[in-house]
């Protein structure tokens, strides 16, 4: 039998010698954000935790204590029977709470006395969110990235996955933050990630990237739909090149209508981010839209919105925009063909730059 040891080790190198990385705080406290990879077992629920913080204020620390201590009792006892149940004796846990106190180490303390080599991390979650913040709002990240640029509709996103597909380094920061850009990009049905988490899913991926090699990149705005990019990312990709894609309206049109039915199909979210143009279209315009919905002229409705207000928006911006361009790319459709042959053009110049 043996007591947990200690570790303040957070980074990816360290992180990956874990058979498990447990996280016994509340799922509510999962949720909002967590070490990527970690499985959550909590050792008190967020009823639970509730109950026992009310009963340490209203009532006394003792039976706060007490109760506390018959809960995660219970619950650890049903994780042994559950999630760890198949563990072999070799197996290496870490295990955190909020601040590596009390719910942790009652965890870390059972699973070392059943024979596994148990560690704690030294100050729980609040280590390794300093460790994010650290990384992601302090100095530089030590990457060189190079950005894909281009109007509303020239498949940015999906020349990105195809670049990563043909072992390019990327990140989709669309991806982590659940948004797809712009006000066409809320994911329906699916929620953005906190902020934490978003920051904590951006600063994984980068600690798997090589700093040798270039990692592309969307354009973006510092923030994609409700989530902000950290001062250093931004810092980044305000140094960086950018390659930049073209296509014809007509072509972006079609390929945006097939990209967003579920926002063709929901007429009152079409409505409503219609009205929340950055230059608001006025009301006869609005009508005019709803009208082209109406007979399912939606192509043409696309066109009209983004010649009008996405195009000369993209203009003003790139105007301005003093990051160097390394290419253009023009695409004359935006099928698989199309977006293939652009993805190999973007490798060819990232490989040059």
């Amino acid at each position: 039998m043996s007591n947990p040891g200690n570790t303040e080790a957070v980074d990816h190198a360290s992180l990956t010698q874990y058979d498990m990385i447990i996280d016994v705080r509340s799922p509510g406290e999962f949720a909002e954000d967590h070490i990527p990879g970690a499985v959550n077992l909590p050792v008190l629920d967020n009823d639970e935790r509730a109950v026992v913080g009310t009963t340490y204020v209203q009532e006394s620390r003792f039976l706060a204590r007490r109760m506390g201590a018959a809960l995660v009792a219970k619950n650890i006892g049903r994780h042994l029977d559950g999630a760890l149940a198949d563990m072999g004796p070799n197996f290496k846990p870490l295990v955190y709470c909020w601040r590596g106190g009390q719910r942790s180490n009652s965890m870390a303390l059972v699973l070392a006395q059943v024979g596994w080599r148990t560690l704690v991390l030294q100050g729980g979650y609040k280590t390794y969110r300093r460790a994010v913040q650290q990384r992601l709002y302090d100095g530089e990240l030590g990457f060189r990235f190079v950005l894909l640029d281009g109007g509303t509709g020239t498949g940015k996103t999906e020349i990105l996955n195809r670049v990563k597909a043909m072992g390019g380094q990327v990140i989709d920061l669309e991806a982590i933050a659940r948004h797809r850009g712009s006000l066409f990009g809320a994911i329906v049905g699916t929620p953005q990630p906190s902020q934490k988490w978003f920051e904590s899913c951006l600063a994984d991926q980068l600690e798997r990237m090589d700093p040798k090699r270039p990692v592309l990149l969307e354009a973006e705005s510092s923030k994609i739909g409700q989530r902000t990019l950290p001062p250093s990312m931004w810092k980044a990709m305000e140094a960086a090149p950018r390659i930049q894609l073209s296509a014809p309206l007509d072509v972006r049109s079609a390929y945006l209508v097939n990209s967003y039915p579920d926002v063709i199909a929901d007429r009152e979210l079409l409505a409503s981010v219609l009205s929340r143009l950055e230059v608001y279209p006025g009301r006869k315009q609005l009508a005019n839209w709803r009208s082209l919905a109406d007979v399912g002229k939606f192509q043409e409705l696309v066109r009209q919105v983004v010649e009008r207000h996405y195009d000369p928006s993209y203009a003003r911006h790139s105007r301005y925009d003093q990051r160097p361009k390394l290419g253009v790319i023009d695409m004359t459709a935006l099928d698989e063909a199309g977006q293939a042959a652009a993805a190999t053009q973007v490798v060819r110049i990232m490989d040059e730059a």
